[in-house]
Order: structure tokens, then sequence, then C-alpha cells
């Protein structure tokens, strides 16, 4: 049953990822992968919220693995700022880098600073 809530969370989490990124690249309208960017702080910060508010059985099923699991994107995070240092975008790559994983990890941090003050 528990595989089941992870393919539904994943299913809604990609879809999410995915509708949402699309509008961000075409409102940003630039070569630095913004919508990736959003949506992986984002959901550091969600999980940080999920990971710390007590969910867990198939709950967490569905929001940790499944849906945040699906919404954020480690292997597009590494494929979009690679391929910043491909079009000699150094500054571009290093930035996007170092900041998407200094925030990721801040946001992380936040989300269960939110779940604290709340209990």
């Amino acid at each position: 049953m528990e595989y089941l809530f992870v393919a539904a969370g994943g299913a809604f989490g990609s879809l999410a990822r995915y509708i949402i990124g699309i509008r961000i690249a075409e409102k940003a309208r630039t070569t630095v992968p913004v919508g990736t960017f959003l949506i992986n702080i984002t959901g550091a910060i969600l999980l940080g919220i999920v990971s710390t508010a007590g969910v867990n059985g198939n709950l967490y099923a569905l929001l940790g693995d499944g849906f945040l699991g699906a919404y954020t994107t480690f292997s597009t995070f590494m494929y979009e700022g690679f391929h910043l240092f491909q079009n000699n975008q150094r500054k571009n790559a290093v930035t996007y880098i170092s900041v998407s994983l200094v925030l990721g990890i801040s946001g992380y941090i936040l989300g269960i600073g939110i779940v604290m003050l709340f209990k």
C-alpha cells in the first residue's frame, strides 16, 4: 500500500514541477534555470516542514517520498548547472550551483524552524 502512496504523490509532484517550471521559464526569459532553482528551494522548505511536523507512515510516503521527491529534482539541477558551464557561463554556473546548495540547506532548516514555532 505504501508504494501506491509514493506513486500517487510522485505523479502529482512531477506534474507540479513540470507545470510550475514551464510557467516560471516563460516569465523569467533568462538562461539561468530560475524555475528549477525556485522549485528546489520551495521543496526543501516543504520537506523541512513535513519531516519535522511528525508526518509519518502513508502520509509521509505520499508527501515526503512521493510528492516532494518528484517535485524537487537533483538530476535536473546538475544537468542545468553543468549546461551553463558548457555554454561558457561559468560565473552563472558557479553562482547557480552554490546558491542552490546554500539556500536548499537553509530552506530545509527554515522549514524545521516554522514547525518549531508552532509546537
